[in-house]
């Protein structure tokens, strides 16, 4: 699971010594650790718990919120010591999320018709497999999730279980660790890889090794999508600057498949990368657009070249 990039929550009349606050680094007043901020008026805390790898919490951020807020309504997944936000929802609109999760959803149009199945490492609460089953109906999810105190927070706070229900057959959450995911027989048409640890991008996703291991879970025809993090992240570690850990990962996916074979894109700080070959022959943009919902089709443009 990753963390998100999303604009500054508008706290109410904050005092002159309290510093800005963005919700990416929310902790929440009742930790039994001491918080870095408090909690703003906008968000309610819902749930509070400690795990082995996490510290969890859910927070609801108010209806009522200044107007234009762009989390009003939102249940959001906060991780770790800084509060990262690793999943959100509008529970009372369409899964669509404003942020990174909804680029993940771009991937099935790309997808080799042999193998309409995606791998999510770091399912998180199900922020991008919730899209993706609502928009590809014929597309399978199979996501790994470490901690399964997030998994049962997903079930409890996020309507897992309901969305397990509704597409029985077409998603499996397995608890176990994502770097040890066995891939399905003839491989994974895709893999979104989300992976984070105290609040920055796992070390292992800076090694080119992991990323052919990674590489070999895919299909012929098949592409990798992954967040690398960025300047938006705030981790727990000391010296694990995001902008620098983004460059690490970035540079581990280019030694491991090509420059050429590498895309990016920044979604409020937020980078994303792609494998594959680049989608930019106007044909083909036309086509991966015509085969994604209208919210989706601006995030097709942004894709660049990952330049050495």
């Amino acid at each position: 699971m990753g963390t998100i990039a999303l604009p500054a929550v508008a706290a109410a009349a904050p005092t002159p010594a309290r510093p800005p606050f963005t919700v990416r680094t929310a902790a929440a007043a009742r930790s039994p650790t001491p918080a870095p901020y408090p909690l703003p008026d906008e968000l309610r805390l819902v749930a509070d718990i400690r795990s082995p790898y996490n510290h969890i919490r859910v927070a609801d951020v108010s209806l009522h919120a200044a107007a234009g807020h762009p989390l009003a309504g939102a249940r959001l997944l906060l991780l770790d010591g800084p509060g990262n936000i690793h999943s959100l929802s509008f529970p009372r609109r369409c899964p669509l999320t404003s942020a990174y999760f909804d680029v993940f959803a771009t991937l099935p149009p790309l997808l080799p018709r042999a193998a309409l199945s995606l791998a999510v490492l770091g399912f998180g609460a199900g922020s991008a497999a919730r899209a993706v089953l609502h928009f590809f109906p014929d597309v399978s999810v199979h996501g790994w999730e470490i901690d399964p105190a997030v998994v049962s927070v997903s079930r409890d706070f996020f309507g897992l279980t309901a969305l397990e229900e509704q597409h029985a057959g077409r998603l499996f959450v397995r608890v176990g660790d994502a770097l040890r995911a066995e891939a399905l027989p003839g491989g994974f048409g895709g893999v979104l890889v989300d992976l984070f640890a105290n609040g920055s991008v796992l070390p292992e996703l800076q090694e080119a090794d992991t990323w052919r291991r990674i590489g070999g879970m895919v299909a012929p025809g098949g592409r990798v999508m992954v967040n690398c993090g960025g300047p938006c992240v705030e981790a727990e570690e000391e010296g694990r600057d995001g902008e620098a850990v983004k460059d690490a990962t970035l540079r581990a996916l280019t030694a491991a498949f090509g420059c050429e074979m590498v895309s990016v894109m920044d979604e409020d700080e937020s980078w994303v990368a792609m494998t594959g070959p680049a989608v930019s022959a106007p044909v083909e943009v036309a086509a991966w657009k015509a085969a994604l919902p209208p919210e989706l089709r601006r995030y097709v443009d942004l894709w660049r070249p990952c330049l050495p």
